[in-house]
């Protein structure tokens, strides 16, 4: 995974209200949410929900798509799945150190 996109992701997950939205959409699997619902669950106002869903967007992290009159966002799943990759490539320099245990 590039090191840019990786700064990216981590700099847009490091706000308490985008790590909430992520970790929503997250749960909600690849179907997404609609923005609406997304901020009745967060108690986000709409304005607020939307700049962070741009930064979302921006860093790769999140998508949305237009159905009908309501706009559903979800979690790239590819791009979270590489990010946590990126981060643990390395892991105990190659030493079994229990993750996959963990997983």
């Amino acid at each position: 995974m590039d090191p840019n996109l990786v700064v990216r992701a981590l700099g847009a997950l490091a706000h308490e209200s985008r790590l909430a939205i992520f970790r929503a959409l997250v749960v909600a699997g690849p179907d997404g949410l609609p923005a609406g619902e997304i901020a009745q669950q967060l108690g986000v106002s709409p304005s607020s929900l939307s700049f962070h869903l741009k930064d979302l967007s921006h860093a790769g992290l999140v998508t949305g798509r237009q159905e009908g009159r309501f706009v559903y966002y979800s979690a790239n799943f590819d791009a979270m799945t590489g990010l946590i990759g990126f981060l643990t490539e390395n892991c105990c320099a190659g030493a079994d150190c229990g993750m996959a245990a963990r997983s």
